[in-house]
């Protein structure tokens, strides 16, 4: 972790990975921005889920292993499980150990009969599947909230490979995209009006102090969100007020008043775009949208 910060803030443009951003805490604070007026993501691909929950298990099958990577709170999950009571298992894979044993506990209590085997991992790079115990058709990864968006293009392709090497031909991918729209509605879901998703970005920072012996003043970082239309993406920065030198392990990084971390992009595709990133992967089976086309949960099948 030292070594990719150091890595990071060394660079033209000082960037960190968005994976530091959870820690419990982030966790906890990105489970409360999903719940806010503006983000209007996680309650629009919910309600894609309700509206067509059958077609949706249907394409999934019963006899699956279900994986999530970036598991999170396992909420949107339930709604599958709810509707597979014969699923093999489910495999929660989460960065934040603590949160993802939280989270376990409380979906064993829910669903006593399900066989759930949890991987602590950074699932951006390969990780080991555990062991399944009972017959089971194929894997299908779980991956919502638009979260490939996160990835620039090469880096989303790269993953999809990874997943792809542990599926086998008729697999799935049900996955949340974000589509392309208005830059109004854009900037407002990741500039709330309460704040939250300015806490979320600079509890990275909180993070780094704590864990590499940092030294960021969280007052001197304002967080900075906007719509890059060029590149097709959201862009989330922490923005230095003033010239200052931050110590992180007894490396001195400075900063230029102005000068900004890059923490995170979030890209926005049009159905043809999405098509063409997984072409050499997957094949889109099946796009489900909500009226106002905001968003789309697209099932993918292995090739």
């Amino acid at each position: 972790m030292l070594e990719e910060v150091l890595t990071g803030l060394q660079k033209p443009q000082k960037a960190l990975s968005s994976k530091f951003f959870y820690d419990e805490r982030g966790s906890e604070l990105f489970e409360q921005i999903t719940r806010l007026k503006e983000y209007y993501l996680t309650r629009t691909e919910y309600k894609i889920m309700q509206d067509h929950i059958g077609e949706i298990t249907s394409a999934i099958g019963s006899e699956s292993v279900i994986v999530e990577p970036g598991s999170g709170s396992s909420k949107k999950v339930r709604l599958l499980l709810d509707h597979l009571p014969e699923v093999s298992a489910y495999i929660p894979v989460e960065i934040s150990e603590e949160y993802l044993t939280d989270v376990v506990n409380e979906l064993r209590r829910e669903y006593p009969d399900l066989l759930i085997k949890p991987v602590c991992a950074d699932y951006t790079k390969p990780f080991q599947l555990p062991e399944i115990d009972k017959a089971f058709e194929y894997y299908v990864v779980f991956y919502p909230g638009s979260t490939i968006g996160n990835f620039r293009p090469a880096e989303a392709q790269d993953f999809l490979k990874l997943l792809s090497d542990f599926m086998v031909p008729g697999g799935g991918l049900l996955i949340g995209v974000d589509l392309k729209k208005d830059s109004t509605i854009l900037e407002a879901a990741y500039n709330d009006s309460k704040g939250v998703t300015a806490a979320f970005n600079k509890n990275m920072l909180v993070r780094l102090n704590r864990e590499l012996d940092a030294d960021f003043d969280l007052e001197q970082f304002d967080h900075q969100a906007f719509y890059n239309e060029k590149k097709g993406r959201i862009e989330m920065h922490l923005v230095s007020v003033q010239n200052q030198t931050v110590h992180i392990s007894g490396k001195s990084i400075p900063f230029k008043k102005g000068e900004t971390i890059h923490t995170e992009n979030s890209y926005k595709y049009s159905p043809d775009d999405f098509k063409m990133l997984v072409s050499d992967w997957f094949e889109v089976e099946k796009i489900w949208t909500d009226d106002d086309d905001l968003f789309s949960l697209q099932y993918l099948i292995k090739q």
